[in-house]
């Protein structure tokens, strides 16, 4: 147990250098937008929809890879758009989503702190791993009102 933790820890500590390397250097690409979190994204196609909010349920196509273009995930692979909550995702996934508009594409590059951090996830996101995603916004669909009580008999 104790020798796999050694092993976690150093392979966390070589994906955090190679990710924070990857992003410095995709920062200074034409195109190449940050925000204060530290989220980097690039507009592939420029969406006219609306925004998702926090409380919305979006449908999108995507692609995760890792910053060696290893694939780990694709709705397109299974061609099925994927559906689920804006806040119901990793951290860098619901910001984002949030600034983009139906109809966008984007791909993005979430340092590890933004995504599975220092735990990883599965088999093929290690720890402290810096992820891509080709996101596309296809659509939103907005939470159920709340339906007010019936009011008391008299």
């Amino acid at each position: 147990m104790a020798k796999r933790d050694a092993e976690q820890s150093q392979k966390g500590g070589t994906n955090k250098k190679s990710g924070e390397a990857f992003l410095a250097k995709k920062k200074t690409e034409k195109g190449v937008k940050s925000t204060p979190s530290g989220l980097l994204y690039k507009v592939i196609v420029g969406g006219k929809g609306e925004k998702p909010k926090a409380t919305d349920t979006v449908q999108v196509h995507y692609r995760g890879t890792m910053i060696d273009g290893t694939e780990f995930d694709s709705s397109y692979g299974r061609g099925v758009p994927a559906t689920f909550p804006v806040n119901g995702v990793i951290r860098g996934w619901t910001e984002a989503l949030q600034l983009m508009k139906v109809g966008s594409k984007w791909e993005l590059y979430i340092p590890s702190e933004l995504a599975y951090g220092e735990r990883g996830a599965g088999e093929q996101i290690g720890p402290n791993s810096t992820l891509i995603f080709t996101v596309e916004l296809l659509g939103i669909q907005k939470p159920e009102p709340s339906v007010p009580p019936a009011p008391k008999a008299q």
